[in-house]
């Protein structure tokens, strides 16, 4: 996601981290130039859009110190057609997600678990990757940065109207009530796309009222029996989520449905609704506009006892070595260097990450240290559209949704995409 910081690691600034962008798209290759021919080359693969440049550095920093190994940065190539054939990255720093996940599962990819750096990551954290893919005996990925949303709000406009953050789902409906009366869109809303939905009411609503964990891990134990009569389903679990979810739409700008990702950050920049359900990548975006507003976030309250308030997490990137990478140990020292404290936790300060390692600072942005006594209680829970392959479309279902779909429609149709796809599995 986007930095809002202009420094960066050994003191380069921003302007000099997105000069190299466009080179490092092409495929960088740094080290020792005209004296090379012994050099050990590996491929190093991150597609993340707005760091492209930024670890562009990194890797130039790293070969400076290393002008025995020379690095292909990649952002371009498809990984699928990498290990199919036989030539994967050697290593690799992606959102950890089911394409990952599917490496993963199929042991492609090697035990990072002797590594040193690996014993300072942040135990809270296992169950998050587990839940996403795991292969026994095996540490097969290793969280680089950590994702934190929440219900943003402008606060100057909560203080104007009295109005404090709710701590549970009947003190958020006063909250909304209490706005409209007053004039004021509660939540702005951006329903043209699909992904705002899925990772803002759906997951919000979802995550706030079940046990995210438990329900996948169930769901996957049932498998293909999964329907209207299994113990665990979409019918039935997320029925009522689903319920709240619409009943905060409801709260919505009026022309949620023609707005969209771009519309939503000017619009609350701009003060056009108190409460805005994006991540901390929007923050950014926002401060384009106006740079002097005052943004708060507090965790979604959907059930009566506050005690249930969780914040959505999302491992943004993880580091991974494939399993037939030919030059292991060279890409075990460029994952160490990007281990060390002072370039991880200055990279998630720049880009507004939450630090995953036991040694790492508390966040300093304004917004997001409200929300950082719930990291630190592992008071958190991952999104439950990053839990459902992409063949299953729940952003577009959630989409539906909030437009006028037949929730039991929309929810046994989900039922239906999971038993298929668990019994072709």
């Amino acid at each position: 996601m986007p930095s809002t910081s202009t420094s960066a690691p050994n003191g380069l600034t921003r302007r000099s981290f997105l000069r190299g962008a466009s080179l490092v798209g092409a495929g960088l290759i740094a080290g020792a130039c005209g004296s090379d021919t012994g050099a050990t080359q590996i491929t190093f693969h991150q597609s993340k859009p707005e760091v492209i440049g930024y670890f562009g550095e990194l890797v130039q920093r790293f070969s400076e110190s290393r002008p025995d190994v020379r690095i292909r940065h990649d952002s371009t190539s498809n990984l699928s057609a990498g290990f199919v054939r036989s030539s994967p990255p050697d290593l690799g720093c992606l959102n950890f997600n089911f394409e990952v996940a599917r490496f993963v599962d199929r042991g492609a990819l090697s035990d990072l678990g002797d590594m040193p750096e690996t014993d300072r990551i942040n135990p809270d954290l296992g169950p998050l990757v587990d839940l996403t893919a795991s292969y026994p005996g095996r540490t097969s990925v290793i969280p680089y940065s950590l994702m934190t949303a929440a219900v943003l709000y402008n606060r100057a406009m909560f203080d104007e109207h009295g109005i404090q953050a709710p701590t549970t789902w009947p003190e958020l409906i006063d909250v909304c009530e209490a706005l409209t009366e007053a004039g004021v869109t509660p939540i702005y809303s951006t329903f043209s796309e699909p992904w705002t939905v899925g990772q803002g009411l759906f997951d919000y609503t979802a995550g706030g009222m079940i046990d995210v964990a438990a329900f996948f891990q169930a769901l996957e134990e049932q498998g293909s029996d999964t329907g209207p009569d299994s113990p665990v389903s979409f019918q039935k679990q997320f029925r009522e989520p689903v319920e709240r979810m619409l009943t905060l739409a409801q709260y919505s700008n009026s022309d949620a449905a023609s707005r969209g990702y771009g519309d939503g950050n000017l619009a609350f920049a701009n003060g056009e609704a108190a409460m805005y359900l994006q991540g901390p990548w929007a923050l950014t975006e926002i401060a384009k506009t106006n740079a002097d507003i005052d943004v708060g976030a507090f965790p979604l309250p959907v059930t009566e006892n506050p005690a249930d308030r969780k914040v959505r997490v999302n491992i943004d990137l993880a580091l991974w070595i494939p399993e037939m990478s030919p030059n292991q140990d060279a890409a075990r020292e460029l994952f160490s260097f990007l281990m060390q404290p002072e370039i991880i936790d200055t990279y998630n300060a720049d880009n507004l990450g939450f630090g995953v390692t036991t040694d790492a600072p508390e966040v300093t942005h304004p917004t997001l240290v409200e929300v950082q006594p719930y990291y630190d209680r592992a008071e958190f829970y991952l999104g439950p559209s990053q839990l459902l392959p992409q063949s299953i479309p729940i952003h577009n279902y959630a989409q539906a949704l909030v437009t006028g779909a037949d929730p039991d429609s929309v929810l046994r149709t989900i039922d239906a995409d999971w038993a298929r796809l668990a019994f072709r599995s």
